[in-house]
């Protein structure tokens, strides 16, 4: 698509300008030339001071929000507070009829995530859930091949997903909901779930707690998905360990691994290998700027009137999965979940090709603790 200086741009106010908002999504924008970045909402007075300069656009106070809300100096709001916070300062976005970005997991509970979409209901805005890999050309690959057929019946997935979490930031001392198993182990359950194109009907988790680290929850979690069909997924997501991502897809006629599949960065390409009756192949696709990519994705939607595919019932498909794995770990007993029809794919059309920015350095970004040990 072909953008003008007189194309309307969708103007963005970023609410809560911690790591993920400062590192990835406010350079990002760059590159959504059908986006402006127009405000930002913070508590912090040194963040808003420094990073309005920077970026040469006003910044209000988390009690102001309302004030920003009414003005109709935005038309959307990329929302990245801690997920305890998502429901407080996502529904009156939504009630407003402005558009919401939404980082995941949605929210922490199924009845948050109801309230969310209630919201939208009423407000008529576009409600979209963060899924950057939605937009990501070998997710979005890999996702089609399994619609096709290529791997034959879909029997068993797997997934790794860990890092060393610094204890002193905001994700070591909020318990469950923000721990290993909604930050990061949303990644490995959505791509399974599409992977699959089915949901799952029972859960068992268990946990443990590494000797010498003081998280207030599990910070390293196994987790067994049983789907209909026969089909079984595990995934294992921990915060005390050293870096690792990878998930293996196994079919009746042919596999798949791949790592890495779920991070990004300017040299972060989406790689894959399959093995198909007998005959081995690896696709290394190109780094892309993420973050920019799902900006324009959704902002296009918002332009020409078009529901985001990973709106907020994909959301709360993941979330209600997540609550049972909570279940699960707070009683030891495996957790059954309603069967339900499966969810709408991510569609070739959403792929994004854009250029990878450069990341600001960790000194560079301002009051903020770093994620990484």
């Amino acid at each position: 698509m072909i953008q003008t200086i007189d194309t309307p741009k969708i103007r963005y106010a970023v609410v809560g300008v911690g790591q993920i908002s400062q590192q990835a999504f406010m350079p990002g924008m760059a590159r959504a030339t059908n986006s402006v970045l127009s405000a930002l909402v913070t508590g912090d007075p040194q963040k808003a001071r420094k990073l309005a300069a920077r970026y040469g656009i006003p910044a209000y106070h988390y009690d102001d929000l309302p004030e920003l809300l009414r003005s109709g100096d935005i038309d959307a709001v990329y929302l990245a507070t801690p997920n305890a916070l998502h429901r407080r300062y996502g529904v009156p976005v939504l009630e407003a009829g402005l558009h919401l970005l939404l980082e995941k997991p949605m929210a922490t509970s199924v009845a948050d995530c109801e309230a969310l979409i209630e919201a939208q209901r009423r407000g008529g805005g576009r409600l979209m859930v963060a899924y950057r890999l939605h937009c990501e050309p070998g997710t979005v690959e890999l996702i089609s091949r399994c619609r096709n057929g290529d791997f034959g019946h879909l029997m068993a997935f797997s997934s790794t997903f860990g890092q060393n979490i610094a204890e002193a930031n905001h994700r070591g001392h909020g318990g469950y909901w923000s721990g290993p198993v909604p930050d990061m182990g949303t990644y490995p359950l959505n791509a399974v779930r599409n992977l699959f194109a089915r949901e799952p009907v029972e859960v068992h988790a268990t946990g443990s707690r590494t000797p010498g680290r003081h998280f207030d929850f599990d910070d390293t979690v196994s987790v067994i998905l049983r789907f209909a069909e026969g089909r079984l997924a595990h995934f294992l997501v921990s915060y005390a360990c050293a870096p690792v991502e990878n998930l293996t897809l196994v079919g009746d006629r042919g596999s798949v691994m791949a790592t890495p599949c779920y991070t990004f960065g300017p040299t972060i390409g989406i790689t894959y290998t399959t093995t198909i009756d007998g005959r081995q192949e690896t696709r290394r696709h190109d780094p892309v700027e993420q973050f920019g990519g799902e900006i324009f994705y959704f902002s296009d939607c918002i332009l020409h009137g078009h529901d985001p595919e990973p709106d907020g019932d994909e959301g709360l498909r993941d979330v209600r999965v997540l609550a049972a794995i909570e279940r699960a770990l707070q009683t030891g007993q495996p957790q059954k979940l309603d069967p339900i029809p499966p969810a709408r794919v991510a569609l070739p059309d959403q792929i994004m090709t854009f250029a990878p920015v450069r990341e600001p350095e960790v000194n560079e970004m301002i009051g903020i603790v770093p994620q990484s040990a």
